[in-house]
C-alpha cells in the first residue's frame, strides 16, 4: 500500500510535550548564537580566529556529544538524561553570562555544550518513537518549525531588548533560566517512549554500551581490517555482522557528504555576522519598516542588526515549513536533500551579487527554502530506518554533520573572512567559495544516489 495513501497517525501528547522543550531549548540557544560571535569580537574584544576557535570547538562538541548520549540514553532512559542536559545547559549558560576572560568563556561554553549535546539526541529519538511510517515526515516538520520559533521569536523580541536595557550578557543569563526551567516538566510530565521501556529487558552494563555507542565509527575499520586479513584470522566475521559494518559505512559516507551544507549553514553565525555589520546598508530596510510602523501608530524606531540574521532564517522556516514538508513527503529522500542543498547553494550566491540589505535578505530567504527542504527529511529518513531498539543512537550519529560542518566552517569562515574581507576587501569571493562548496556537496550525493544508496527496505520519508 502507497504510504501516502494512508491515514495519518495522531500525535501523542509526549510528541507536543518535547516540542515545547525543542522550543524552548532552541530559542536560548539561537538567542545567544544570535549575537555572540559579534558580543565576543565588539563588547569582550576577543579577535576573529579567537571566535572561530570557540566556535570550531563548541558546536562540534555539541554535535558529537549525541553518539554517546543516545547510547546512554537507550540503556539509562531518556528522562534522565533530560534532567542531566537541562543541570548542564542552565550552569553552561549562567557561566557564560557572568565571564570576560577568554578561558572563563571557553569553559562555560563547553558545559553549555555538553547539556546541548546530552538533549539532542533524546529529543529526536522521541519524535521519532512519536510517529510512525504515516506521520514521520509531517512529525519532523513540525519539530523543525517548533526550532525555529524559537529561533525566530526570541532574537526578534528578547535579544534587541535585553541588549538595549541590560546588556548582551543577559542574553546568556535568559537562556539559564530558559532551559532551567525545564527540569520540572521534565520530572512531572515526561513519560518515557513506550517502544523504549519495551527494550529495557535486554540491555547491556554501561562499558558494554560505551563500547556499543562506537560501533559505526571503528565498524568500517574492523571490516576493512578482516578484509585484508580475513584468511589469517581464526574467527572471521559472520556474515551478518560484515553486512551490517557495510551499511554502517555507507551512513557514514552519506553524514560527511551531507555535512558540506552545514560549512555553509554555520557562515549563518559568523562571517555573515561580520558581513553585516562591515558591509549591509539596511536604511532603506529601515525606513520601510518604520514607516509601517508609524502608519500602525506605532514607535517608529526599529534598526536592523545581527540578531534579525536568525530571525528571517527561522522566519522563513516558520512561514513555509509544513508546506514544504507537505510538498516533499511524496519524494524520495535523496532526490529532495540535492534539490534543498542546490537552493542553499543559490541562496548563498546571492549574497556576492550586491551588498544591499535586499539583495541580502533575497539570499537568506532562499537559503533558508533550502534548508527546510534538505534537512527534515534527512531527519525522518534517519529515524524511520534506524533500528527500534537503537533510535536514539543512530539519532545521535545523524548529529556528525554538525561536527564536520562546525569544526570546518567556524575557522574555515573565519580565516577566509579576514583574508578575503578583512584584508582584500573582496566579500563577493567569499560567498562564491561558500557557494563552490555547496556545489561540491550536490555532487557528492548525486553519486552516491547512484552508486551507493542505503541498503533499506523501503525508502522512508
Amino acid at each position: 500500500m502507497d504510504e501516502t495513501k494512508k491515514t495519518p497517525s495522531r500525535f501523542p501528547p509526549l510528541f507536543w510535550l518535547v516540542v515545547v522543550f525543542e522550543f524552548v531549548e532552541r530559542g536560548s540557544y539561537y538567542g545567544m548564537m544570535s549575537i555572540l560571535s559579534v558580543y565576543l569580537t565588539e563588547q569582550l574584544l576577543f579577535s576573529k580566529g579567537q571566535v572561530g576557535v570557540i566556535k570550531s570547538t563548541i558546536q562540534p562538541l555539541l554535535y558529537f556529544l549525541p553518539i554517546v548520549a543516545g547510547a546512554l540514553a537507550d540503556r539509562f532512559g531518556y528522562r534522565r538524561t533530560l534532567l542531566v542536559a537541562f543541570s548542564l545547559m542552565g550552569t553552561g549558560y549562567f557561566l557564560t553570562s557572568q565571564s570576560t576572560g577568554y578561558a572563563a568563556v571557553f569553559l562555560s561554553l563547553v558545559v553549555m555544550g555538553l547539556g546541548a549535546g546530552t538533549f539532542k539526541p533524546v529529543i529526536s529519538g522521541t519524535i521519532a518513537r512519536c510517529t510512525d511510517e504515516s506521520n514521520s515526515t509531517l512529525g519532523f516538520g513540525i519539530f523543525y518549525w517548533s526550532i525555529n520559533l524559537g529561533a525566530f521569536l526570541v532574537p526578534l523580541f528578547l535579544v534587541p531588548y535585553l541588549k538595549s536595557h541590560v546588556g548582551g550578557h543577559a542574553v546568556m543569563l535568559a537562556a539559564a533560566i530558559g532551559t532551567s526551567s525545564l527540569i520540572l516538566p521534565t520530572l512531572f510530565l515526561y513519560r518515557e517512549p513506550p517502544r523504549l521501556a519495551q527494550a529495557k529487558a535486554n540491555q547491556a552494563g554501561l562499558l558494554v554500551t560505551l563500547m556499543n555507542a562506537f560501533e559505526i565509527i571503528y565498524s568500517p575499520f574492523a571490516m576493512l581490517y578482516h578484509k585484508a586479513f580475513g584468511t589469517k584470522a581464526r574467527t572471521p566475521l559472520p556474515a551478518e555482522t560484515v553486512s551490517r559494518y557495510r551499511d554502517h559505512l555507507r551512513f557514514l559516507l552519506l553524514i560527511f557528504i551531507y555535512a558540506g551544507f552545514w560549512v555553509l549553514y554555520f557562515q549563518m553565525f559568523d562571517s555573515v555576522l561580520w558581513y553585516v555589520r562591515a558591509y549591509v546598508d539596511a536604511s532603506s530596510l529601515n525606513r520601510a519598516v518604520n514607516a509601517g510602523l508609524s502608519r500602525l501608530g506605532l514607535a517608529a524606531s526599529w534598526k536592523f542588526d545581527v540578531e534579525h540574521v536568525t530571525v528571517i532564517n527561522a522566519g522563513t522556516i516558520i512561514l513555509l515549513q509544513i508546506l514544504v514538508s507537505s510538498i516533499v513527503k511524496r519524494f524520495r529522500a535523496l532526490p529532495t536533500m540535492i534539490v534543498g542543498i542546490g537552493l542553499g547553494t543559490v541562496g548563498m550566491a546571492i549574497l556576492s551579487i550586491s551588498t544591499g540589505i535586499w539583495v541580502f535578505l533575497l539570499g537568506i530567504f532562499i537559503f533558508s527554502i533550502g534548508e527546510m527542504t534538505a534537512h527534515p527529511k534527512f531527519i525522518s529518513y534517519v529515524g524511520q530506518t534506524a533500528p527500534r531498539t537503537k533510535v536514539a543512537l543512530y539519532m545521535g550519529y545523524l548529529f556528525l554533520y554538525g561536527v564536520i560542518g562546525s569544526s570546518i566552517g567556524g575557522i574555515l569562515g573565519a580565516k577566509l573572512y579576514v583574508l578575503f574581507v578583512d584584508e582584500m576587501k573582496a566579500p563577493r569571493t567569499l560567498w562564491l567559495i561558500f557557494s563552490g562548496i555547496g556545489l561540491a556537496t550536490m555532487l557528492g550525493l548525486g553519486l552516491y544516489n547512484r552508486f551507493l544508496p542505503p541498503k533499506v527496505a523501503a525508502e522512508h520519508g
